[in-house]
């Protein structure tokens, strides 16, 4: 029986950069964190890989979880970091947010990019913005009696 999402995880390039921004910009909790270099054999099963070096850092997003890595082995492929939406994979992960204007001013001034402000759509308000990786991150306020 599955009983909700526990995390969502991103691979990025910098782990101190990215804590940098999910911690202090978002101001999600450090709940965790972790770093080897290879010979860790149940790891490297549970992922599908073999003689992984990597640190992770498991971060409170109120009711889920991000879990960020850095991998230096495998060497990773970079990311597109202008990637469409309409990509095949995670397209983005939602925040759902109070006071979305407020939200949008505060994360713009803090260095995030966003290529509007936030949209009205009736019941709710919505906008797409980036993390300093490239990856979609959309800021999400219920405004209506729509709760999802």
């Amino acid at each position: 029986m599955i009983t909700g999402l526990h995390h969502v995880a991103i691979s990025v390039p910098d782990l101190e950069k990215a804590v940098d921004f999910y911690h202090e910009t978002l101001g999600f909790e450090k709940t965790f964190d972790s770093k080897w270099e290879g010979d860790r054999p149940k790891s490297d099963r549970v992922i599908g890989l073999s003689q992984t070096h990597a640190k992770v850092q498991m971060l409170n997003a109120g009711n889920a979880f991000i879990e960020l890595w850095e991998y230096q082995q495998p060497s990773p492929l970079p990311q597109d970091d202008k990637y469409s939406p309409a990509d095949h994979g995670i397209a983005h992960i939602a925040l759902q947010v109070t006071n979305i204007e407020e939200e949008y001013e505060r994360l713009r001034e803090a260095g995030m990019t966003f290529h509007a402000p936030p949209v009205d759509l009736g019941n709710s308000f919505a906008i797409y913005g980036r993390d300093p990786f490239g990856n979609i991150v959309e800021l999400y306020e219920v405004s209506g009696e729509r709760s999802i």
